[in-house]
């Protein structure tokens, strides 16, 4: 454990378990990157496949609403099972997934074949996410939680970004065919493997959960999830209010990636590699977001910090997504995806620290499960409307105007929380 609760950095990154927890982030984070960016590759940008915007609103529906279907389960039975066993035996299920992930890829499979595929390897992914991020305050000082949360969740984006750039490169020398796209997905495989190897040197029980507030039938646990989930989200004013500015964060954030992808694919005419310059851009903007957000919070505080990032990325969409020009967007895609990450981070941070451990995986899972289908819901809307080569300044002003209606949402259910806090019980009779 770490000994010095307001220690720098270094302190916490010293503790061999948290060490431990991160490396095991990295290499789930950057096997992750590697899947969803060869499985975009072999669907979005083969020649050997066509894919509209209907096609990849699929695409995105295959990689996002695992996590709104598994999420349930993976709450409850984090609560419940031992979390190194989670980590261990998830990450090598979804290993063996991605591995037969690319023999459909390698043999032309398409449609529900392929999707389905994504759909249980991402799904597996939860357990994996949802476990990590659960696990941390076990393994760093509750006054630490915040910069170590910053820290892993930060650097494990990077590395997800890092994941996406070793695909992108590995399919210049495979091919972009289906044979090469194939190859690509299959060596994400090696970050399940790494996960399971540094997850199973952790000692049985250390990761929680400390108390166990489930029912005996698993069936019955698995069925109150959500409703726990809800219960101990709404009892936290902090959790409330940043699930409302992330709503509007999932929503916005969509709808743009729908209109990068097909901007980069069908008007820039870049392919595969002006996506990289996005995510490259990307990630450096989380990693800024990583690097600020705790000092941020000390500074200005959680209500001001959140709003802030909602209206930066709300100017980011209007000034610099507009012009529809690639030095413009990738500037945009810095700012945009740096504001969604102090978002994050802020919401990680106070389910971590204000949520009881027994329900923190249900809360989690919630959290997984609502914004992930937030955003499935509008990159399909905004496939319905979308013109083939992603230039819809409709849409952009859209998003923009989510992120600020996202903030005035966020102020007023603060504002209700703490009304209600200070109003005096009701008499009775």
């Amino acid at each position: 454990m770490t000994t010095t609760a307001t220690a720098p950095t270094r302190a916490f990154v010293r503790d061999r378990d948290f060490r431990r927890l991160l490396f095991t982030r990295f290499s789930a984070h950057w096997g992750n990157g590697m899947y969803q960016a060869g499985l975009a590759g072999a669907v979005l940008f083969n020649p050997e496949r066509a894919a509209d915007a209907l096609a990849m609103a699929g695409g995105f529906a295959a990689l996002l609403l695992p996590y709104s279907i598994v999420g349930p389960f993976a709450g409850a039975l984090l609560d419940r099972w031992d979390r190194r066993k989670v980590l261990i035996f998830a990450s090598l299920l979804r290993s063996f997934t991605i591995l037969a992930t690319a023999v459909a890829v390698g043999t032309g499979a398409a449609g529900i074949g392929l999707f389905s595929l994504a759909l249980a390897s991402e799904g597996i992914s939860r357990f994996i996410g949802s476990g990590l991020s659960a696990s941390l305050p076990h393994v760093v000082e509750e006054k630490s939680v915040v910069a170590a949360n910053a820290f892993a969740a930060t650097w494990g984006s990077v590395l997800a970004v890092v994941g996406g750039g070793c695909a992108i490169g590995l399919r210049a020398l495979t091919g972009a065919d289906d044979a090469g796209s194939a190859w690509v997905t299959a060596v994400a495989a090696l970050g399940g493997i790494g996960a399971a190897v540094l997850a199973s040197g952790f000692a049985h029980g250390l990761l929680g959960p400390s108390t166990v507030d489930e029912p005996s039938n698993p069936a019955l646990a698995v069925a109150r999830g959500l409703a726990d989930g809800a219960k101990a989200a709404w009892r936290t004013p902090s959790v409330t209010a940043g699930f409302v500015a992330l709503f509007a964060h999932r929503a916005s954030y969509g709808i743009s990636l729908l209109v990068t992808v097909l901007l980069m694919r069908n008007h820039f005419a870049a392919g595969m590699t002006g996506l990289g310059q996005m995510a490259a851009f990307a990630g450096a903007g989380i990693l800024v977001a990583g690097l600020l957000t705790a000092r941020l919070l000390r500074r200005l505080g959680r209500v001001r910090v959140v709003v802030g990032a909602l209206v930066a990325a709300a100017v980011a969409q209007l000034a610099l997504g507009l012009p529809m020009v690639v030095p413009a967007a990738l500037l945009a895609a810095f700012l945009v995806t740096g504001a969604g990450q102090v978002l994050k981070l802020c919401v990680d941070s106070s389910v971590q620290l204000d949520v009881a451990d027994e329900a923190r995986g249900r809360v989690f899972a919630l959290y997984d499960t609502l914004f992930n289908i937030t955003q499935v819901a509008a990159v399909s809307l905004a496939a319905t409307v979308i013109p083939d080569d992603g230039r819809s300044p409709g849409l952009l002003i859209t998003a923009a105007v989510l992120y600020l209606v996202g903030g005035a949402g966020y102020l007023l259910a603060v504002r209700k929380r703490r009304t209600a806090d200070k109003a005096p019980p009701l008499a009775l009779g």
